[in-house]
């Protein structure tokens, strides 16, 4: 079978029953997958992750059909029309940052040329993704994941397998990982070039790249790698306002989307600027394709949280689909003489009684601060943006109360 077939965009789709709630759920799991594939194409300039990426997106169009039928077919009165809409928003974004990751994965596909500065600076903006088929022989064949116990041992997690033209989307501990099973690893650098190997029988060579010698094309890298971080984190909190109802995610979702923009036009500006001094500028024309999809994931993420800003009641079924993950993401305002203010924070870990840790700072007449970028101490007025379950999300509120 060839690897892109099955369900595609030719292949008709007929009305079917389904849930609601799980169609939202796998839509929320493979959009943020396929932002982490698309990035990590670009920097292994891979064919094979970037293949995946479309994989996935024709999966995610099949999906949308889906969940748009479904949400035709609930809509019953004008109170349901209401209710739905914001469900449609979130439908059609998550296709949006589908789309978006397709793009960034054509930047290597269709050999738009990348300037390797882009592969320097992105190891330093997220953990290493790799792609591995399972090989016979690997020790790993024939077990569960609660049995092989990787990510105690190493650090790296099994983030989604594939077999065949079925996905497994965040696989649990009683997941078997089977021979010729495509698997995508997540973890430090330092450690998933064995991992790999031990699973595929191959080994792994991490990628390495020049340092940019001209100063506006290091401004502009520098500066998509952060419209990048950025709009994951607005992802994040987009979903997380969906499912708290919560008006303030909501706004900061706003806020980064604004900053974003900002970034954008420096990146533009930049880009243009080293063009002049690049050997090749046709080279600079898959970064300039970057920062367009870039900015339309945080866009997409203003579409998520579109119902919360305007006042729309969350449909149940949106709640409960997002409510899926382990995880929360909290917003939380340190106030001055709290146990927070004056606190150093340490590659996001803050010096607290606490398991939260923080992802970014906005500092009001500062802007934002991406906490994994630097250490930072806080301060009164600071807001924070934190990750952990909802009980240390309560307690560390606690904390930040004076």
């Amino acid at each position: 079978m060839d690897p892109l077939e099955g369900e595609t965009s030719s292949t008709p789709i007929e009305y079917e029953p389904v849930s609601v709630k799980d169609v939202l759920v796998e839509m929320k799991d493979t959009a943020e997958l396929l932002i982490d594939l698309s990035y990590s194409a670009v920097l292994h300039q891979s064919e094979e992750l970037a293949t995946e990426v479309l994989r996935l997106e024709e999966r995610m169009d099949v999906l949308e059909l889906r969940a748009r039928m479904s949400l035709l077919m609930a809509a019953r009165k004008p109170a349901d029309a209401e209710q739905l809409a914001p469900v449609l928003g979130i439908v059609g974004a998550a296709d949006g940052i589908s789309d978006a990751a397709g793009d960034i994965a054509k930047i290597v596909l269709e050999d738009m040329g990348l300037p390797e500065a882009m592969r320097a600076a992105l190891p330093d903006a997220a953990e290493a993704l790799l792609r591995g088929v399972v090989a016979a022989e690997s020790s790993y064949a024939g077990r569960t994941l609660q049995d092989i116990d990787l990510e105690s041992e190493t650090g790296v997690r099994v983030i989604a397998l594939r077999r065949g033209s079925d996905w497994l989307l965040n696989p649990g501990p009683t997941t078997r990982v089977e021979a010729d099973d495509v698997a995508l690893l997540r973890g430090p650098e330092s450690a998933i070039g064995d991992v790999c190997e031990a699973l595929t029988g191959t080994a792994y060579e991490a990628p390495s790249a020049e340092t940019p010698d001209i100063d506006d094309l290091e401004r502009a890298v520098d500066t998509i790698v952060h419209m990048k971080d950025f709009s994951e984190l607005a992802v994040d909190l987009a979903y997380s306002s969906v499912l708290f109802d919560s008006e303030e995610l909501a706004e900061e979702v706003r806020n980064l989307e604004v900053e974003v923009d900002a970034m954008q036009s420096r990146f533009e500006a930049w880009t243009l600027r080293a063009a002049a001094d690049a050997a090749d500028p046709v080279v600079l024309r898959g970064l300039i394709q970057l920062g367009n999809c870039t900015e339309r994931i945080s866009d997409a993420a203003i579409e998520i949280s579109e119902g919360v800003l305007r006042d729309i009641d969350v449909h149940p079924v949106v709640q409960v689909a997002v409510q899926e993950s382990d995880e929360i993401i909290a917003r939380v305002e340190v106030e001055e003489g709290s146990d927070l203010d004056g606190t150093a924070v340490t590659a996001g870990v803050p010096d607290a009684e606490s398991t939260m840790s923080v992802i970014a700072i906005r500092r009001p007449g500062e802007g934002w601060l991406l906490v994994a970028d630097a250490d930072a101490e806080l301060r009164g007025g600071d807001v924070l943006i934190s990750k952990g379950t909802r009980t240390a999300a309560a307690a560390f509120r606690d904390l930040a109360s004076a």
